[in-house]
């Protein structure tokens, strides 16, 4: 009987050799066709690659119709193994292509065990000591609003940051942003999450102190409960309204008022009309007051409405009642006066009695104003 025969007859595969012939190419040891078919009892089995009563019999062998797990050497062709050129695999008879190594983002924490340093892209290695438990600084520079920490990464990568005064490439870098100075192309952030700095309009009839004794509304009435301490930039007299800056950082607070560090603050003034052309040619060149001389260093006329002009005076000076004394003095007093702009940060539609977080551009602006 040929080996087509016993394969139709035990349901198994014919993948071994017969007395006379190979059973996987079809061949009987009778000398059968070469299309497989079995001159044996119901002549339609096929041996190796046919089917056998009803069920295919194959590499891998059929029992009651169902697919048998590969075996020998076929199954072994179907596992993933080294292809034949470098890079590449092969698996399941199919060769491909590798994917690219992926590096994991050091933005994933993995706990305290996850201490190896992450190198920029040159793999750079600076001279800056990690701070023991300190945070990743592109974490310090997303929470600052610096960006998304995918762009932090990229600016750390490209030289952008500075630490104490290092340029860090280090995206796994750990630092104190309560004690380092952080800077990003050159300017100071602000770092630290426990530094506050907010932006009040004024309203006219409210002082400028955190508490009265005679029961007058503060500036401290507007603040609400904040569990932060927080210093006012300078003042405005009781009738002054417009923009104040407020914040727990002690040392900005202290140039910013300081007229040593002559930072600019801007005014608009409801004066009497009409008034002389030079006017603002009086003010820019000083104006004699009882404690001595004081000039504008910016003037212009912003309306005239019948009896009445809005002016824009900017000055360094910090005395008290400074721009009503000069308007004063050069005989045009003021009746309404708003103060909408200290430094680089505006007060632009901020209602009056409302307070905003100023933008980490912002107090950036403010470090480089004093010289931070």
């Amino acid at each position: 009987m040929s080996m087509s025969g016993r394969s139709r007859e035990s349901g198994t595969s014919g993948s071994g050799r017969s007395s006379s012939g190979r059973s996987s190419s079809g061949r009987s040891s009778s000398g059968g066709s070469s299309s497989g078919r079995s001159g044996g009892p119901g002549g339609s089995g096929r041996a190796g690659g046919g089917r056998s009563g009803g069920a295919r019999s194959g590499g891998a062998g059929s029992v009651a119709g169902k697919r048998t797990p590969p075996t020998g050497r076929r199954g072994s062709e179907r596992g993933v193994t080294a292809g034949p050129r470098p890079g590449t695999i092969r698996a399941w008879g199919v060769e491909a292509e590798m994917a690219p190594a992926h590096q994991v983002s050091p933005d994933l924490d993995f706990g305290p065990e996850d201490d190896d340093d992450d190198f920029g892209p040159a793999g750079e290695r600076d001279s800056l000591v990690d701070v023991p438990g300190g945070v990743r600084l592109q974490k310090v520079l997303a929470a600052a609003g610096i960006g998304s920490r995918r762009a932090c990464e990229e600016m750390i990568g490209a030289g952008r940051i500075e630490v104490d005064g290092e340029i860090v490439r280090r995206f796994g870098a750990r630092v104190d942003p309560d004690q380092q100075i952080i800077r990003v192309d050159g300017r100071r952030i602000a770092a630290s999450e426990k530094l506050v700095y907010v932006a009040l309009n004024k309203p006219p009839g409210v002082l400028t102190t955190m508490s009265d004794t005679r029961g007058r509304k503060t500036i401290a009435d507007l603040l609400g409960d904040r569990a932060e301490r927080l210093f006012h930039v300078g003042r405005l007299d009781y009738e002054t309204e417009g923009l104040m800056l407020l914040m727990n950082d002690g040392e900005l607070a202290h140039r910013l008022a300081h007229p040593r560090y002559g930072v600019l603050k801007t005014y608009l003034a409801d004066i009497s009309a009409p008034f002389p052309r030079d006017l603002g040619r009086q003010l820019m060149s000083g104006i004699e007051l009882d404690d001595g001389p004081a000039s504008a260093d910016r003037f212009r006329v912003v309306e005239r409405a019948g009896a009445r002009a809005l002016i824009e005076i900017t000055l360094h000076e910090g005395r008290k009642h400074i721009v009503r004394r000069m308007l004063a003095a050069a005989g045009h007093p003021v009746s309404r006066l708003v103060r909408t702009q200290v430094g680089p940060v505006a007060l632009g539609s901020l209602r009056s009695g409302a307070t905003r977080r100023l933008s980490s551009k912002e107090v950036g602006d403010l470090y480089a104003a004093v010289g931070l």
